[in-house]
């Protein structure tokens, strides 16, 4: 049935390039470097390319004995059926740079974040076959080449995006920015943010039967497809053993628990058993605009399961609040699209901290906790691929440190893809991190393309002197640079074009 309605969105998608391609009033763009008719060629292109992987992949839906052969044949066709939706909201953007729809108003920013996820989305579909051996693997490998060669194509087609004049001096430990969340998150999710849930509830959520629902899975499911309203479950304190999928039709859904500790949604899903690392997650979320408030999101599956994910999002425009993420190996999995975490708690062992997505994190406990003997902890495993992605971890007034009983050497980082792209700003970090601060992948890979940077941090394991002294790693001198990291720059673009003439607090506050 999914592989259906994939194919009928594949075919009305094209349908509809092929009618605008066709145009020849489409000219240049203010978000292009190319005519508009060029994009959209190369567009077409791309999404046919995409309907010769489901194609393909689509023969092999559930035709193996191997567990995790048939999760990566339902993982590769998932993501190509997101990566239509991603490409057509690029395409509409091109054509209607002016329009409102799945989009913050910065049509650059809007336009490069749905082609990252495009990206991310082939190359996880090809992560999905490690630790398999079939014709298969063969057979979609070099169309997910040619997607990757497509996509980056229309990522250099996009204009850069402009970038806003900061303002603030130097000096200071503790920035703050002029607001507490992102700008595109409206006024009214905030206060839904700070309400009582109890008030504010579309829905309870109880596993003892005193709500409208007794599993998380259940009220997901009664949500109206493509929400343009904000609907709210409350659930309850009690630890939630279930794994949710929130699908991409669920726009707008906001979870508030009754706290951090007191709402578990628990998993222990993992690699070693079976599951491919983008399904082991205990709970997942591609619907947009997703907010999550006072819960823990953990998978107990233990280090020596490996990769095993609490929490993985590709929610474009996602706030997590005062949420918990426990797990070992691969806890948080930021897939792609925009993402903010404010307040919350992340726990983990080996790349707990990982994925393609546009992220900012904020006020955040980030602890390393005892892994394996002879296991080297890091934080981040940042997945951009390619240097036109906007992709990238921006971690700020963060405390970075480690559990009481951890003795693993612990390290800031790793670069998992070749544009590997992580910032450290304004944040304590304790004498848990190495002195060289971040960790090779294998060997030189990437040490000269990676963008790993540090501004104005301070605590014991924040010293300078002992980095590492790779070409890629950056130690940022001023707030000019910061700002490109900031929720204002990084997650939401320049809302508001230079030319307005109009001042604004660019994310720094000194």
């Amino acid at each position: 049935m999914a592989v259906a309605s994939s194919m009928k969105t594949l075919f009305f998608l094209m349908l509809l390039c092929f009618i605008s391609g066709g145009n020849s009033d489409l000219g240049e763009s203010e978000c292009l470097k190319v005519p508009v008719s060029e994009f959209a060629g190369t567009l077409r292109s791309t999404l046919g390319v995409v309907g010769r992987v489901v194609s393909t992949v689509s023969k092999f839906s559930g035709a193996f004995s191997d567990f995790r052969l048939n999760n990566a044949v339902a993982d590769c066709l998932d993501l190509m059926d997101f990566s239509v939706d991603q490409l057509s909201w690029t395409l509409a953007a091109s054509q209607n740079p002016k329009g409102k729809d799945n989009s913050t108003g910065n049509v650059i920013a809007d336009m490069n974040t749905w082609l990252s996820g495009a990206m991310a989305n082939q190359e996880t579909c090809k992560e999905g076959f490690d630790g398999t051996n079939s014709p298969v693997r063969g057979l979609v490998f070099g169309s997910l080449d040619q997607l990757t060669s497509l996509v980056h194509n229309l990522l250099s087609m996009v204009k850069p995006n402009p970038t806003t004049p900061s303002k603030g001096g130097s000096g200071g430990r503790k920035l703050i920015t002029s607001a507490q969340f992102p700008d595109w998150l409206k006024s009214h999710d905030r206060k839904l943010l700070q309400a009582s849930s109890g008030e504010v509830a579309d829905a309870v959520v109880a596993a003892d039967g005193t709500g409208n629902f007794t599993s998380i899975e259940e009220a997901v499911r009664a949500v109206p497809d493509y929400s343009s309203r904000r609907y709210v479950i409350h659930i309850k304190k009690g630890v939630y053993k279930e794994y949710v999928e929130i699908s991409k039709k669920k726009w707008n859904i906001m979870l508030i628990g009754d706290g951090m500790d007191a709402t578990v949604i628990s998993g222990d899903r993992n690699f070693v058993d079976g599951w491919t690392t983008y399904r082991s997650a205990t709970f997942a979320v591609r619907g947009q605009g997703f907010i999550a408030r006072d819960i823990t999101f953990e998978n107990t599956a233990g280090p020596e399961k490996h990769q095993a994910v609490a929490f993985r999002s590709d929610s474009d425009l996602s706030v997590l609040y005062r949420c918990a993420f426990r797990g070992y190996q691969d806890t948080l999995y930021a897939h792609s699209m925009r993402q903010f975490y404010r307040e919350c708690k992340i726990t983990g062992t080996v790349d707990f901290m990982f994925g393609d997505g546009t992220v900012v994190f904020q006020n955040c406990d980030i602890l390393a906790r005892k892994g394996l003997a002879n296991q080297k902890n890091t934080i981040t495993a940042q997945g951009r691929k390619e240097q036109t992605e906007r992709t990238g971890f921006s971690i700020q007034f963060c405390n970075i440190s480690a559990e009481a009983d951890n003795s693993n050497p612990t390290y800031l980082g790793r670069p998992w893809k070749l544009y590997s792209r992580t910032v450290i700003m304004q944040s304590y970090i304790s004498n848990a991190i190495r002195p060289e601060g971040w960790l090779e992948w294998n060997g030189n890979f990437a040490l000269n393309t990676l963008f790993y940077a540090e501004y104005m941090n301070y605590g014991p394991g924040a010293g300078l002197g002992g980095r590492v002294n790779w070409p890629g790693y950056h130690v940022l001198n001023d707030s000019a640079q910061a700002t490109e990291f900031t929720v204002a720059e990084f997650i939401v673009g320049n809302k508001w074009l230079p030319a307005t003439g109009v001042r604004y607090t660019a994310g720094l506050v000194m």
